[in-house]
Formats: structure tokens, C-alpha cells, sequence
């Protein structure tokens, strides 16, 4: 019979949208979260609090190293020790649909930096603590746009398909320290800032659910089990895999 232990979790990304979703559930569930943001952490975190549960808020930006390693001191300071980290933090809300040869350099490697550098320099600011654990889990969010080859957002597309190589290469070097390294891939979500931003308009709400098999919207709380599920010890043996998370519409 599995052992339920309360983890300490990072979730980079995490005061809003999706990476709240994640949050707000891994807290319910009884582990003690630690929301990464740039912008709202600390509320975000408060707002966990105050439904009884353990939570903190630190604000990081995930290309900064310093920023980083200042977050996960003050994390293993709090709780103690990080036992897993969910590399959510990403640009994609505020893009526009723009043919390839419109996107400047200067976007391209902003998206790059984001989508790309920050989960390898958080994947390296934890991985020490881990060893010293004996083991712990990095889940990466990547997104189905590589496996369908989706059109007019080359860099999101590219940064995405990079999280994928990424979580697979990781894999191989970690699981000596038993550090299981992957990853899910959400369909189209109607995450906050999707809505706020109108980027639901991108595609007919009837074409956003006949592409798919189960026939309805993608909220960020289809995807808190699939997360949840990757960071437990039922999960122990899953490494260097991608999930597709998006109601059927891609199968891997």
C-alpha cells in the first residue's frame, strides 16, 4: 500500500492561470507549495493560505540565475528541502499569430529565454538538493503545438518542441540519482490569460472541440491530475516521457 508524504513543490509560473491551477491543488492535496513568479506570487500564495494550507510566495524571474538560487534558498529555508519542480513559467499569452518571417530576432529569443532557459536554470538550481534527497521529480510543461507542427507561432512552437528534447536528454543524466525528469503537453487551454488576452478567438469554439476526442473546452484544472500523478511515488518508475494532456486530439 502507497505511503501518502506531503512534498515540497516549486512551481515556477505559479500566480496565475495554469500554474495556479497547479498550486491550489498540490496544497489541497497537503504538500507545501512554493509559487515562483515574476508578478503576483506572494498574493497568489496568500490566497492559498488563507483555505488553511501551506504555501509561499517568492518573486523570481526564472532567466535570472541569481534570482533562481535565491528562491530555492529561501524555499529550503522555509520547508526545508524541494522535492519536486514543475517548470511552468512561459511566454505564450501575450503573442500574436504572425507568419515566421514577421518575428523579429528580438522575440524570437525573448520567447527562447523564457520558454527554454528558465527550466534549465531552475533544473539546475534544485538538482543538488535532490541528490542530497536521494531523489526527487522535475515535470516540465511543454505543449502538443511540436507534435502537430501548428503554424504562425514558429518560436512558441520551436521553445516548446526544445522542452520536449529537453525533458528526454535530462532524463538520461539524472536517473543514476533518482530524479525522474518529465514532462505533459496541454492542448489549447482557456487558461487567465488566454481570456484576457481573447486568444480564444484564435480558433471557432466548435473547431476547438471537434479537433478533439472528448468533445468540450480545455480548462487548467484538466491537467492538475496528470501533474500530480508525475510528482508521486506511483510515478517512480516514469522518466524522459511527454503527456499528451489535450482531450484527444493528439496521441503519441
Amino acid at each position: 500500500m502507497m505511503v501518502f508524504q506531503s512534498k515540497v513543490m516549486i512551481v515556477t509560473g505559479g500566480a496565475s492561470g495554469i500554474g495556479y491551477a497547479f498550486a491550489e491543488h498540490l496544497a489541497r492535496a497537503g504538500h507545501r507549495v512554493v509559487i515562483a513568479d515574476l508578478r503576483g506570487a506572494e498574493e497568489a500564495a496568500l490566497r492559498i493560505r488563507e483555505q488553511g494550507l501551506s504555501a509561499i510566495g517568492i518573486t523570481t524571474d526564472v532567466v535570472k540565475s541569481s534570482d533562481v538560487e535565491s528562491m530555492v534558498e529561501k524555499a529550503c529555508a522555509e520547508f526545508g528541502t524541494i522535492d519536486v519542480l514543475i517548470n511552468n513559467a512561459g511566454l505564450f499569452t501575450t503573442l500574436s499569430l504572425q507568419p515566421f518571417d514577421q518575428i523579429s530576432e528580438e522575440e524570437w529569443m525573448r520567447v527562447m529565454e523564457v520558454n527554454t532557459l528558465g527550466p534549465f536554470i531552475c533544473a539546475k538550481a534544485v538538482v543538488s538538493t535532490m541528490r542530497k534527497n536521494g531523489g526527487g521529480r522535475i515535470i516540465n510543461v511543454a505543449s502538443t503545438t511540436p507534435i502537430k507542427g501548428t503554424p504562425m507561432m514558429l518560436h512558441y512552437v520551436c521553445s516548446k518542441g526544445a522542452v520536449i528534447a529537453f525533458t528526454r536528454s535530462l532524463a538520461k543524466e539524472l536517473g543514476s540519482d533518482n530524479i525522474t525528469v518529465n514532462a505533459i503537453a496541454p492542448g489549447f487551454t482557456l487558461s487567465e490569460g488566454v481570456l484576457q488576452n481573447g486568444m480564444q478567438n484564435i480558433m471557432p469554439e466548435t473547431a476547438r472541440k471537434t479537433s478533439r476526442t472528448i468533445q468540450r473546452d480545455q480548462v487548467p484544472e484538466d491537467l492538475v491530475g496528470a501533474v500530480a500523478f508525475l510528482a508521486s511515488e506511483g510515478a517512480g518508475f516514469i522518466t524522459g516521457q511527454t503527456l499528451a494532456v489535450d482531450g484527444g486530439s493528439v496521441f503519441l
